[in-house]
């Protein structure tokens, strides 16, 4: 989903929100290759030592003045299953 009338240009700098995961809460500044945003991101996450793949799409996208945010939501389902914390072992 996009908000209508944000565009950009391939080489354009964009700013991505995570939202949700283990991610929530964090930026990332990313470079159009395209003339578009990406349409997932997946970020590499090291849990107690164990490297998990996680999956963030569904962007919005909107302008802050001249500067294009696009926030990304977690999506557990497509990404690998992150141990559940009863089952960590110190």
């Amino acid at each position: 989903m996009t908000d209508t009338g944000v565009t950009i240009e391939r080489g354009d700098e964009y700013i991505v929100f995570y939202k949700g995961g283990p991610y929530d809460g964090r930026t990332d500044t990313r470079i159009s290759t395209d003339g578009s945003w990406d349409s997932e991101v997946t970020v590499l996450v090291a849990l107690d030592g164990k490297e998990t793949q996680v999956v963030y799409d569904t962007p919005a996208a909107h302008k802050v003045g001249e500067q294009v945010q696009v926030t990304y939501t977690w999506d557990a389902a497509d990404g690998e299953p992150l141990e559940d914390l009863d089952e960590r072992r110190d």
